[in-house]
């Protein structure tokens, strides 16, 4: 179908423009920009007259459930929730149940969300055999069948000889390691950051060194190896500042953080609210404090939901018993929204799209996040002014826990594109 954006404020955060003008899309591609092609006559008019027309956003940590967790969430639920997030592409850690290990597993997944017609769904595969961090997959299998890195979710490799051959075979076939920094014994069975305020609740702590020891030990195998890593949801200013150091250095190396670790701290545990449990955990207000700058500094190249939707019989327990983890795909937007917003006029809404659209594109390798002639028409058409309050109610994930129930953000996502097809829409 052939369609016609209209009168909508366009912002393409790769080349930087930001204006009013139309867009032109057929054959699921954008055709035209500002001008419409030759001998092309729109079958569908979309007037965006007051919105902002952006790239689809795409999310470098999205946990979808499937398989083996369909009581807390399936990919129905979670590709509708992305759909009214505007987010188009995201990319999905391998701790599933099975352990995406296995081509065929990560082939299944691909076709189930394929048959849903909604968000561009990238695996990433199990670094080791069932994530234990013994044995190494078989790395060019996953990669045929569509994983774009590998990773060891929340487990660790305590075996440094382990993850040095897996650095070193990723090295050798150009494959990226994702990984979240954290010592295999440092902090084991910690829940909550370690500070005054863990030691006045009670919560055994996980100390900043776990994440800065696991980052030395990464950085000396990256500079023995040449392997390309990215760094899963850094969580404080010392780790931030090794990574800030080892870029300057040359390593091939990008980095996310979480969107409820861009506002919140350890401070939001209140009484006990197991909403707040979260690995990493939150962490202290100087934390925060750099978390925001190494995103204005471009230290962190992107912001991902770490949606993981939990259900109520695991969220609903006492701080210590909870499981980790909150629902975000639907924040995304409003949460990068809310940080230039909060910074009062230092971070411009380019600056914060450009880390939920082409940045997080780049880390992950594909080819998305930007508006322009050929590109497939992923986008987000969005209410820059208009605010929602975030309830239970509101969120079409089948996880409803998040700190932010109760607030009121910026954004509303009127209108979701894929590939040229409105895949979610209140204007039509």
């Amino acid at each position: 179908m052939k369609i016609q954006i209209k009168n909508g404020r366009v912002i393409d955060p790769a080349s930087g423009f930001d204006g009013v003008q139309d867009l032109f899309i057929a054959d699921g591609k954008i055709q035209g920009l500002g001008r419409a092609p030759e001998g092309f006559t729109a079958e569908q008019v979309i007037d965006a007259s007051g919105l902002v027309v952006a790239p689809g956003f795409v999310d470098l940590s999205a946990r979808l459930r499937e398989p083996g967790f369909e009581y807390k969430a399936t990919l129905e639920s979670e590709l509708q929730a992305a759909m009214r997030g505007g987010v188009t592409s995201l990319v999905c850690p391998p701790d599933t149940d099975p352990v995406l290990d296995e081509a065929g597993l990560v082939e299944m997944l691909k076709q189930r969300a394929r048959t849903q017609h909604k968000a561009h769904v990238y695996p990433l595969g199990a670094l080791t055999v069932g994530l234990k961090g013994e044995s190494l997959t078989e790395m060019a299998a996953l990669t045929d069948a569509g994983c774009i890195g590998f990773s060891q979710a929340e487990e660790t490799i305590a075996d440094t000889n382990t993850l040095q051959r897996a650095l070193q075979y990723a090295a050798t076939f150009g494959y990226t390691v994702w990984l979240r920094p954290q010592d295999a014994y440092i902090g084991k069975g910690g829940i909550a950051h370690s500070g005054p305020l863990a030691s006045r609740l009670g919560l055994s702590g996980v100390p900043v060194m776990a994440e800065t020891i696991a980052l030395h030990t990464l950085f000396e195998l990256m500079r023995a190896t040449g392997a390309k890593v990215h760094l899963c949801r850094i969580s404080s200013a010392a780790g931030l500042e090794l990574v800030r150091q080892a870029k300057k250095e040359g390593l091939p190396l990008t980095c996310d953080v979480g969107a409820h670790h861009v506002h919140l701290t350890d401070a939001d545990i209140g009484f006990f609210d197991s909403n707040a449990r979260m690995t990493p955990p939150l962490r202290s207000q100087r934390d925060r404090d750099a978390i925001k700058a190494a995103l204005s500094d471009q230290t962190i190249d992107a912001i991902c939901s770490d949606h993981t939707p939990v259900d109520d019989d695991e969220k609903l327990l006492p701080f210590a018993e909870a499981s980790a983890g909150a629902t975000g795909l639907e924040l995304l937007l409003s949460l990068a929204l809310k940080w230039a917003e909060d910074s009062r006029g230092d971070v411009s809404l380019t600056q914060a799209l450009a880390t939920i659209t082409h940045q997080a594109a780049d880390v992950a390798g594909i080819n998305g996040g930007r508006l322009a002639v050929g590109q497939a028409a992923d986008l987000c058409l969005f209410n820059l002014d208009e605010r929602w309050k975030v309830e239970a109610k509101a969120l079409v994930s089948q996880g409803k826990h998040t700190l932010f129930l109760g607030y009121e953000l910026p954004g509303v996502v009127k209108l979701t594109m894929v590939s040229g097809r409105v895949a979610f829409s209140t204007l039509l």
